[in-house]
């Protein structure tokens, strides 16, 4: 299989100049970029039968955390915004599962795709991860199972949806809810979301659409799965530099390994 094989570059021309800056302005304005059937059909049910096919192996956990993603602040009362706990829970097999010839290896390791996503997220180069989980994982999420409202760390993320059950795991967010560089972390913006008296938006994601979304500012949560169908959702990390490893800790909280 070959990258011709997995992304419909009729729909998707990842190498034309008008496309990948039509998609650049359309991330910088909006802070999601949608790519509605990015994959090709076939492609798409081999990513299907290669999750199905590794979901035993899936670690699954569940954790409490705060939006900010930040331990408890004692300068602030249990129920503060900055400590109100939500939960996040899901499985997830990791980058050593996935084999050389899948089509999520052979979209990762692509050059023209590497340099389309450099190019549409404003940066000079990706690399993958050096250590040997984290480039690629598929993440599952089964009834009740959800991702709490949250702030990413990182810039931008990569997703990917393989299956998508029939009721629930919504994604829902709120566009530039804080301004983490400048340390506005809009408190009482989070806690009228946390509360329910500001709304979110929801984004329409289907089976191979590849979705670019810049969460470190926007608020964002995938909501439980109401369904038995299960959640399969592939995420592709890169990193603005080489040799970056995800840290030993967090590796075993995700993970449940270091390798």
């Amino acid at each position: 299989m070959q990258i011709t094989d997995i992304i419909d570059q009729n729909a998707h021309p990842i190498s034309a100049d008008d496309f990948i800056t039509d998609c650049r302005d359309t991330l910088e304005q909006t802070g999601v970029l949608v790519l509605s059937d990015f994959i090709k059909p076939s492609a798409l049910a081999a990513m299907q039968v290669e999750a199905k096919a590794g979901q035993d192996q899936a670690y699954f956990c569940a954790q409490n955390h705060s939006v900010y993603l930040t331990p408890n602040n004692s300068a602030f009362a249990a129920d503060h915004a900055a400590n109100r706990q939500v939960v996040s829970s899901k499985g997830c097999i990791c980058n050593d599962v996935i084999g050389n010839g899948s089509p999520l290896r052979i979209l990762y390791d692509s050059a023209d795709f590497r340099h389309f996503i450099a190019y549409v997220t404003g940066e000079t180069a990706l690399h993958p991860y050096a250590d040997p989980l984290s480039s690629i994982n598929i993440h599952f999420a089964n009834r009740g199972q959800e991702l709490g409202w949250h702030f990413d760390n990182s810039s931008f993320a990569i997703t990917l949806l393989i299956q998508k059950p029939d009721a629930g795991s919504a994604f829902e967010y709120i566009k530039d809810l804080r301004d983490a560089d400048a340390g506005e972390m809009n408190y009482e913006g989070v806690t009228g979301l946390l509360d329910g008296t500001v709304q979110p938006a929801v984004l329409t994601i289907n089976p191979g659409d590849l979705v670019l979304f810049r969460g470190r500012n926007s608020i964002h949560r995938v909501s439980p799965n109401e369904s038995d169908k299960t959640r399969m959702l592939a995420v592709l990390a890169y990193n603005t530099e080489p040799g970056v490893s995800l840290s030993e800790s967090a590796r075993m909280t995700f993970y449940g390994r270091l390798g």
